[in-house]
C-alpha cells in the first residue's frame, strides 16, 4: 500500500522542480535563447567563412604559397603600424590563406586588429577586414560577453548555469513514474503537440545540452576554472601569445616565416595548421599542425636562435582544459558531435516556445477549473486533481 507521506513528498518536491523549471525559462528567455543560436551559428564558422572566401572554380595550387609575399601584400594593405601575428592555412588548399594582423592601440582602447585572406597562387590580398565588425565577429563577441566588456561574460556563464539547471530539472520532470518506461519514449504523451515536442526533444537533448552548458561555464570564468582545474590535474604555467606585453611580437625574428614554414612541413604525416609569431619572452615560433589520423592538432615549438624543433607535450590539465573548449565549440570532435553541438544551440528556442506554449495552456485550464468550480460542486462531488496539475 502506497504511504501518503511519501507520494505528498515526492509531490511537492516535483512542484518545486517543475517552478524552477518554469521560472527559469520564461523569465531567462530573452537571454538563453539569444546565446544558445549565436552558439549554433559559430558551430560551422570556419566551413562557412572558408566556403564565401574561396574565389568560384578555384583549384589548389601546385606549389607551396609565397609566404613572404603575403606577409609583404598584408601589411601593405593593412598600412603603417601593423604588424603580423599569425598565419592560418586551412585544410582545404583551395580556400585561401590568413593573416591576423595586430595594429596601434588608441589610448583607453583595445588594439586594432586585421584579417588578410589572401590568394594561394599569387599571394595576393583578396580581402583584409576587422575581424570585430564582421558578422561572424559580431556573433563571436556576443556569444562571449554580450558584447558588454565589464561583466557581460559573467552574466555569459550564470546563463550557462541557468541551462544546465534547466536540463538537470527538465530530466527529472520528464523521468517516468513507477517504472513506467514503455510510456516515457512514446510520442502521445499528451494530447498537445507542443507538450509532445517539448518531452521528447528535452530528453534526447538534455545530455549534451548539460554538457555544453558545463563547459561554457568553465569558459565564462577562465581564470577560475583554470585555478579549479589545476587543483586537481597538472597545468603549465600561463604564457601570452603571439607576443610579451599587449601582444608584442619579436621585431627582428632571426628566421623568416618562410623557413618556418619549410621546417614545419617537414616533419612526417603532418600539414601546417598555423604559424604563430615568436614573442620577445620564449624566443621560439609556435606552429599547430594537423597530422594524418589524429583528431586534435600537434604543437611545436621552433627556436628563432638556433632553429631547433621540439613537440608540445600537453599535461593532463592542459589536454582537458583543451577538450573543454573543444566540446563546447564542437571542433575537433568528430562531424557527429559537432552537429549535436549545433542542434544544441537550435533546440533551446524549440523548448522556450513549447514550454510557453505548455504554460499559457496550463493557465487556461486552471482559469477554467476555477470558474466552472462552483458549478461542479452543486451537481457532483468533487473529485481531487491529478499529480499533473499546472505550475504554481
Amino acid at each position: 500500500m502506497p504511504d501518503p507521506t511519501s507520494d505528498y513528498r515526492r509531490g511537492a518536491l516535483k512542484r518545486l522542480w517543475r517552478n524552477i523549471h518554469l521560472w527559469l525559462g520564461i523569465g531567462l528567455f530573452i537571454l538563453l535563447v539569444p546565446v544558445a543560436l549565436s552558439g549554433a551559428i559559430l558551430v560551422y564558422h570556419d566551413d562557412i567563412g572558408e566556403f564565401l572566401s574561396t574565389p568560384s572554380g578555384a583549384v589548389a595550387p601546385s606549389k607551396p604559397p609565397d609566404i613572404a609575399l603575403a606577409i609583404a601584400n598584408a601589411r601593405k594593405a593593412a598600412g603603417d603600424g601593423f604588424t603580423p601575428m599569425s598565419i592560418s592555412f586551412p585544410e582545404d588548399n583551395r580556400a585561401p590563406l590568413t593573416i591576423a594582423l595586430r595594429g596601434p592601440a588608441a589610448k583607453g582602447e583595445r588594439p586594432v586588429r586585421l584579417t588578410a585572406t589572401i590568394d594561394r597562387h599569387d599571394a595576393r590580398v583578396l580581402s583584409i577586414v576587422d575581424f570585430r565588425q564582421t558578422f561572424f565577429g559580431f556573433m563571436h563577441v556576443f556569444h562571449e560577453n554580450l558584447t558588454i566588456p565589464d561583466y557581460g561574460r559573467s552574466m555569459v556563464g550564470w546563463t550557462g548555469v541557468a541551462m544546465l539547471t534547466l536540463s538537470l530539472t527538465g530530466l527529472y520532470l520528464w523521468w517516468p513514474r513507477h517504472g513506467q518506461w514503455s510510456r516515457a519514449f512514446v510520442w502521445r504523451r499528451s494530447p498537445a503537440t507542443s507538450s509532445n515536442l517539448h518531452y521528447m526533444t528535452g530528453f534526447w537533448i538534455c545530455f549534451p545540452l548539460a554538457l555544453i552548458s558545463l563547459t561554457g561555464i568553465y569558459l565564462a570564468w577562465p581564470q577560475q576554472g583554470r585555478d579549479l582545474l589545476s587543483s586537481i590535474a597538472p597545468m603549465t604555467a600561463q604564457q601570452q601569445r603571439g607576443g610579451g606585453p599587449g601582444g608584442q611580437v619579436m621585431a627582428r625574428p632571426t628566421h623568416s616565416p618562410s623557413e618556418i614554414y619549410a621546417t614545419a612541413s617537414a616533419q612526417p604525416n603532418s600539414a601546417v595548421d598555423a604559424i604563430f609569431f615568436p614573442n620577445p619572452q620564449t624566443g621560439s615560433w609556435r606552429v599547430r599542425l594537423r597530422e594524418d589520423g589524429k583528431t586534435e592538432p600537434v604543437t611545436i615549438m621552433i627556436n628563432d636562435r638556433s632553429g631547433d624543433v621540439s613537440v608540445v607535450q600537453p599535461l593532463s590539465g592542459d589536454r582537458t582544459a583543451s577538450w573543454i573548449r573543444w566540446l563546447h565549440e564542437g571542433s575537433h570532435s568528430g562531424e557527429v558531435w559537432r552537429f549535436v553541438v549545433f542542434l544544441s544551440g537550435i533546440m533551446p528556442t524549440v523548448l522556450g516556445v513549447t514550454g510557453i506554449l505548455i504554460w499559457l495552456r496550463q493557465r487556461r485550464q486552471r482559469a477554467l477549473m476555477k470558474t466552472n468550480a462552483p458549478l461542479a460542486a452543486s451537481n457532483k462531488p468533487s473529485r481531487p486533481v491529478g499529480d499533473a496539475a499546472p505550475a504554481e
